[in-house]
């Protein structure tokens, strides 16, 4: 694992409970049937990480992983910018990008940022390639979900534009859009991994924030910005995501 020091810059419960019960029920009928359930919303997993790491590509290939062979993980890998140099300059890499894992570090009461590093759902923070670690988080992830209050997010790209609509529900938050290239494949030249042929899903090309949202019925409409398919995130400023979708 590679460190670097970031750039300057009552009721209810029992509710709950049934929840809890009823999912499992209807989870034990899918199996039985064969009938796919839809799941409240995907547990979004983010890698941070660098085509001039040499630690990176084995966490790139977890995502790929957990991407392949889970249907309600939205992966976004998103590329650091304090790696590049003259050796090798990733191409995919995003000041925004940075910022966020900036913030994330900050909820954990540090300035240190490092690559790999996945954070999951907002909250579990980790070396991105530890397979154990990603498993339980996604595990404790989905289970969290299950169990709270999802609002309904839904994203749309159409003739050049794309369209967020965000429904109803509690509490404070923003409104992110990622957009993504779904594959991307690259022959590194220079640096650590030079000579290399990095392959990655969900490529990050563009992190915008669409604004905040405040618990009413919320949409927004803009030119599509870099990527060819989009994720849109409902997120407080702890890290709690409440919403997520991607088209």
């Amino acid at each position: 694992m590679d460190r670097r020091i970031p750039h300057q810059s009552g009721l209810r419960l029992v509710q709950r409970v049934m929840a809890r019960h009823l999912l499992a029920g209807l989870t034990v009928v899918s199996l039985m049937t064969g009938t796919a359930f839809a799941a409240p919303r995907p547990v979004v997993v983010a890698l941070f990480t660098s085509q001039g790491c040499s630690d990176c590509p084995p966490a790139d290939a977890l995502l790929r992983h957990v991407k392949a062979t889970d249907p309600d993980i939205l992966a976004l890998d998103l590329h650091v910018t304090y790696w590049d140099n003259s050796a090798w300059k990733d191409p995919f890499s995003l000041p925004a990008a940075t910022d966020l894992q900036d913030h994330y570090a900050s909820l954990r009461g540090s300035k240190e940022v490092y690559t790999p590093e996945a954070v999951v759902d907002g909250k579990a923070q980790f070396v991105g390639s530890d397979k154990a670690t990603m498993a339980a988080a996604i595990s404790r992830a989905r289970a969290a979900i299950a169990g709270s209050d999802t609002t309904q997010v839904s994203v749309k790209a159409l003739n050049g534009q794309v369209s967020v609509h965000v429904g109803p529900g509690t509490g404070i938050a923003a409104v992110w859009l990622f957009g993504f290239d779904p594959e991307r494949t690259t022959k590194v030249r220079g640096g650590e991994n030079g000579g290399a042929t990095l392959p990655e899903v969900n490529v990050v090309r563009s992190i915008t924030r669409l604004g905040a949202w405040d618990g009413q019925p919320w949409e927004r409409e803009m030119r599509a910005p870099a990527g060819t398919k989009y994720a849109a995130l409902v997120q407080r400023s702890d890290g709690t995501i409440v919403g997520a979708a991607e088209n």
